[in-house]
């Protein structure tokens, strides 16, 4: 049945995006649709036609829903889902593909109305335009791109019961799922073939292969190695936990950890090692690795050897697991009796809550009974979970510029490819061995606005993990170029003053931006090119607007001052009460010679509103309200303003006696003011050098050519 949102969440929805309403996003689309829909309907009744739509209709949604994915709409018996559309967590492909597995086994088990139903699945990533008030179930037209009807062909050519990806969507989701090409396939209205995959299964969990040297980790591998020798030789059991963000390096740093303890006291160490997968079909799938028989003739056996059999046949049965978890710990101790005993768990924020007791306790126990065991495992920054004593938290900070380079060289030289192009990528990498992995593994060139989708994908996560607020910030940042100022963040944004300050610096603590003047930001080369990415044309130019209105307002000038420029560097001051003086100014700060045949009544003598006076330059005129004099002979070395209406109206009713004078000679002007004017505009059609022409009513309009 099609899903809806009340009109009152919309609203909230958009008051929550503005003035980000929509973005460019690499988003997963999922297309699901029964195979041979037109023969079944037309041997079944109505009645049953509803029946068989509503129980296929609801147990896709329900799929779907489980996975994070959003149902966009509905064309006939076809479903379209979006993954990734209202956060991405750098899995959005995986989530889709697992989704379309778990649609095909449900069908199977559910039977509506005792009817076998068969779909085809097609999956494709790219980028799309997203309105980001309409990303819900039933968003009809929330996602706009060319990767819609890629999804849509791909699920026509896939076979009935399989699940048939693009090339993308293979990449993002290699080692995790079990895959095998197909033929390539000549889409409709797709100039080239395409080459596609059939997903086939989810592939086990495995420690992942490390192929690049582990650089500039030294200090985190003596401390871990350290405190794992300690636990072993002492048989005090002690949990060591790698804390660092996806793409650190964490898990090449726990391999090489497992390495480094070969042996202690002349006795060979025995390493269990496993990995757990992005939302795992068991929850205490990754323990059958842990027990598993190795190929140096270590075997986890204890006293319950067919449970465990049963276990390591089917790991993802969670009413087996549930049976076998005491003989597995059993079994574990049981090898930290004879040997010392690492046990290595990758990515444990990813497992499930089983698994974590699981480990407490299998810890626990060791320290009960005096075992050598140690328990090293790897999580993301933002973990918090309570780890039994004795621990040891070992944090995984971005690796510096020189260390980075050094991998950058290492890598390109791997490849094939010019080192110099280290310094080029340094400042992109930002310390992540994962991203620079990805820029020289991958053809950037080939990329959305040159970053590896790897890299993308790490970035967007870290994206999607702000508020709307934070996130809104640095979309801003990044539409800039140069230092991110407060006040043109809140001029983008429409906000108030003082409200962006607090934002930016969040975003500093957690690492997306950093300060380089007293109140100029930047931001991370990466984040930045990824950020300005997700901006549509429109929020563009609605940026542009916002902040060139902002400018206008804080630039607009004192009405009556906007006849007098000012004067820039280089140009020559000509003063027409000295005729035949003139001398070359330094600056735009002294203000531009006012024509003496202003015909509009004014004192041209009078300060101009905006405009500072240079010592020397004008005579100041006492009383003069809200304008500023600046030191000078006839100011005795002070600064005022006065703000007085009533000052101004008797300065101008009483001028002093040498305005007087100057007014009178505009009346009749001296031989000298007449020559100077004839120099000054020139022949008819002829403006010469370094002078000022001027329109009828004495309007300045610039220098000449």
């Amino acid at each position: 049945m099609l899903i809806t949102t009340p009109a009152a969440s919309r609203k909230a929805v958009i008051a929550a995006c503005r003035p980000v309403p929509e973005e460019r996003r690499i988003v997963t689309v999922l297309f699901v649709d029964i195979v041979g829909s037109t023969r079944l309907v037309e041997r079944l009744d109505p009645e049953d036609v509803r029946a068989l739509q509503r129980a296929y209709f609801g147990t896709v949604a329900s799929v779907l829903r489980r996975w994070r994915g959003v149902v966009e709409k509905y064309v006939g018996d076809a479903v379209m889902a979006l993954f990734g559309a209202s956060g991405s967590d750098g899995l959005d492909a995986y989530r889709a593909v697992r989704a379309g597995l778990d649609i095909q086994a449900a069908l199977e088990r559910r039977r509506p109305a005792g009817i076998r139903l068969r779909v085809r699945v097609g999956v494709a990533t790219g980028e799309v335009l997203l309105d980001l008030a309409g990303v819900r179930d039933g968003g009809h037209g929330a996602a706009s791109g060319a990767v819609i009807t890629t999804a849509a062909r791909l699920q026509e050519h896939a076979p009935p019961g399989g699940v048939v990806v693009c090339p993308v969507t293979r990449s993002a989701v290699a080692g995790l799922v079990e895959q095998r090409p197909l033929a390539t396939l000549t889409l409709a209205g797709k100039a080239l073939p395409l080459d596609v995959w059939r997903v086939t299964g989810t592939a086990g969990s495995r420690p992942a292969r490390h192929r690049v040297p582990l650089v500039g980790r030294r200090r985190e591998l003596a401390s871990a190695a350290d405190e794992v020798t300690r636990a072993l030789r002492e048989r005090r059991p002690r949990w060591i936990s790698l804390v660092g963000p996806p793409g650190s390096g964490r898990s090449r740093l726990l391999h090489e950890v497992t390495r480094a303890v070969s042996r202690v006291d002349g006795v060979p160490v025995r390493r269990r090692v496993t990995a757990c997968p992005p939302y795992p079909c068991g929850e205490l799938a990754p323990v059958a690795d842990l027990v598993r028989p190795r190929p140096d003739g270590s075997v986890a056996d204890g006293p319950g050897g067919g449970v465990l059999a049963a276990f390591l046949a089917a790991p993802d049965d969670d009413a087996v697991a549930a049976t076998a978890v005491a003989a597995c710990r059993e079994a574990l101790l049981g090898l930290a009796a004879d040997a010392p005993v690492v046990v290595a768990v990758d990515d444990l924020d990813r497992a499930a809550p089983a698994l974590r007791r699981f480990l407490h306790q299998l810890h626990v126990a060791a320290g009960e009974r005096g075992l050598p065991l140690a328990v090293v495992t790897t999580c993301g920054s933002g973990s918090a979970d309570p780890l039994p004593a004795p621990a040891r938290r070992i944090p995984v900070e971005p690796l510096g510029p020189l260390d980075t380079g050094r991998l950058l060289r290492h890598l390109l030289d791997r490849a094939g490819r010019p080192a110099a192009l280290a310094a080029r990528l340094v400042a992109l990498v930002g310390g992540s061995p994962a991203v620079a992995t990805a820029y020289v593994t991958a053809d950037p060139a080939g990329e959305p606005g040159g970053v590896p989708a790897a890299a993308r994908r790490l970035v967007d996560a870290r994206l999607d993990r702000l508020d709307g607020t934070h996130r809104a910030v640095l979309l801003a940042g990044a539409a800039r170029s140069g230092p991110v100022v407060a006040a043109s963040v809140e001029a983008m944004l429409g906000w108030s003053a003082g409200r962006a300050d607090p934002v930016l610096r969040a975003l500093a603590a957690a690492g997306l931006i950093r300060q380089v003047t007293a109140d100029g930001w930047t931001v991370d080369a990466l984040v930045a090119r990824v950020a300005a990415m997700r901006l549509s044309r429109a929020v563009r130019a609605d940026f542009a607007r916002r902040l060139r209105v902002a400018k206008d307002t804080a630039a607009d000038p004192v009405p009556g001052a906007g006849s007098v420029p000012s004067r820039g560097a280089g140009e020559r001051e000509v003063c027409p009460l000295g005729a035949g003086r003139s001398r070359r100014s330094g600056g735009g700060a002294r203000p531009a010679p006012v024509p003496p045949d202003r015909p509009d009544g004014s004192d041209a003598l009078r300060p101009v509103p905006g405009q500072p006076i240079r010592a020397g330059a004008l005579r100041a005129v006492p009383g003069r309200p809200g304008q500023p004099v600046r030191a000078g002979p006839a100011t005795g070395g002070a600064t005022r303003t006065v703000a007085d209406a009533a000052e101004r109206s008797r300065w101008r009713s009483s001028p002093s006696p040498a305005v007087t004078a100057w007014r009178a000679r505009q009346t009749d002007p001296s031989p000298v003011v007449t020559r100077w004017n004839e120099r000054r505009t020139g022949p008819p059609g002829r403006v010469g050098r370094n002078r000022r022409r001027t329109e009828p009513g004495g309007q300045a309009l610039g220098l000449a050519a």
